[in-house]
């Protein structure tokens, strides 16, 4: 599953255990069909095997974890006071501003939640949810309130000593040429089939764009995501210039949407990938379309790309560069984009000022999503172009409530059809981690911490 060294501490969960070892038992099963609650939400598991969640299994325990947890259990009760949300303690003590039906954290067992945030800082507060420490209703909005608060949840003193405790990244994960194809399978790998419940028909796993006919965002339905998602990869061709005999260049390929709709369009289009499994399908679903001869999918680094292309699109792929490889990622699309070509990727971002404090840091989703991965600052992508290659950043266009609209869908969505992802084999801790994965990214969204942006990149010369 990953290049990790047997005798370090790895971050990583062995994520392919967690399917193969559960639900094949009569057991397994009986234990799944209790693990999910009247309301739709993850219960907490009844037990979790330390072979598979090494790091979930138990709490930190020890001394240093019983003087950490108490510290971080004063901080935590001290942050959470001044917030707009409620959390609820098995003694009767509530905490927080909210008010009612505004979002609830309930806690289960708030000395193993003490002792993880010590040790582990945000990453246990991720692993606190996976084992049931606690609980929400509305995952989403607890997350979102702590999304909003995150420049201050930790007094300034304190934020200045995170680097001398906080776990640092693994040097197997660094996206070095050699680690890259690792860090992707161990996210896209997982299988389709588990993409497939909770993605529409289009199998797009980015933001969707939804026109202005569907409605207010907070209230779009399902039937309308797959032609939202359509209308995402139809303005990113437009933007790109992309039409009958145009060399396109799509780096990161997904399931091959994109590809198949420039192939409807008449484009030559060479696609990379480094996940096995969605050049796979990716391939058969070109192939069923009859564009086999005008689609290639490679199983290929970006950084490997020869050729020269009118136009280059890529779909949320920046986020899995890593902030040291920007340069070569951009210095890759400078390299081979023909003269006169444009440039149009979606990318993930984050504001300037959390992008510089966090670039070190390892967090709940390096350790459990995407390893390697980190998102850029439009600053931070404006610069590197500057800095390094001939392109420029001609146009842009943020569409982060759309981002928190699609997030909302794909949650409904994988709970809808938990029992499905079930049978699949992967376990209860891997789905409460997946559902954490992604109310933490819609809380994002709707903070406003995070946005997503459509950029229009060429070399066009500055007339004087």
């Amino acid at each position: 599953m990953t290049l990790i060294d047997d005798n370090e501490t790895t971050a990583a969960p062995v994520l392919g255990k967690a399917r193969d070892n559960a639900g094949l038992s009569d057991l397994a099963a009986t234990h799944y069909a209790a693990a999910w609650t009247a309301t739709g939400m993850p219960a907490s598991p009844a037990t979790i095997d330390p072979d598979v969640w090494p790091e979930v299994a138990q709490p930190p325990s020890g001394a240093k974890a019983a003087v950490a947890g108490k510290a971080a259990g004063l901080l935590f009760k001290g942050a959470v006071k001044r917030l707009p949300l409620r959390v609820e303690y098995p003694d009767g003590t509530v905490l927080g501003t909210g008010g009612a039906g505004g979002p609830v954290m309930v806690m289960v067992r708030p000395e193993a939640f003490e002792a993880r945030i010590g040790d582990n800082g945000l990453i246990g507060l991720g692993e606190s949810f996976m084992a049931g420490d606690w609980e929400a209703s509305d995952l989403a909005g607890v997350l979102e309130v702590f999304a909003a608060s995150v420049d201050t949840l930790i007094p300034v003193p304190l934020q200045k000593l995170r680097a001398l405790y906080l776990p640092r990244t693994p040097r197997q994960e660094r996206n070095a040429e050699q680690n890259t194809r690792s860090n992707i399978s161990r996210h896209y790998d997982l299988s389709n089939e588990l993409f497939s419940t909770f993605l529409d028909s289009t199998l797009s796993y980015s933001s969707a764009l939804f026109p202005l006919e569907t409605g207010p965002l907070s209230a779009v339905a399902w039937e309308v995501l797959a032609e939202a998602q359509q209308a995402k990869i139809e303005r990113l061709l437009d933007k790109a210039g992309v039409g009958a005999g145009t060399r396109l260049l799509e780096i990161g390929t997904g399931w091959g949407e994109l590809a198949l709709r420039a192939a409807a369009r008449g484009a030559i289009v060479y696609s990379v990938t480094l996940s096995s499994e969605q050049q796979a399908l990716a391939q058969e679903r070109i192939a069923a379309a009859g564009y086999a001869d005008q689609v290639t999918v490679a199983l290929q680094d970006y950084r490997a790309v020869e050729g020269e292309y009118d136009a280059i699109v890529s779909v949320e792929m920046i986020e899995a560069v890593g902030y040291e490889y920007w340069p070569i990622y951009f210095q890759t699309i400078d390299r081979v984009l023909a003269p006169g070509g444009k440039v149009a990727i979606q990318a993930i971002t984050m504001p300037h000022g959390r992008m510089l404090a966090t670039r070190n840091a390892y967090t709940w989703v390096h350790k459990y999503i995407f390893p390697g991965g980190f998102l850029p600052s439009v600053r931070a992508i404006e610069g590197v172009t500057q800095q390094h290659t001939t392109l420029r950043v001609r146009e842009r266009m943020g569409m982060g409530d759309h981002y928190a609209a699609t997030l909302r869908l794909w949650e409904e969505r994988f709970l809808e059809r938990s029992r499905e992802v079930g049978e699949q084999g992967f376990d209860a801790v891997f789905q409460r981690m997946w559902l954490f994965y992604l109310c933490y990214s819609r809380a994002g969204f709707q903070s406003g911490y995070l946005d997503v942006q459509q950029i229009v990149l060429d070399r066009r010369e500055v007339q004087l």
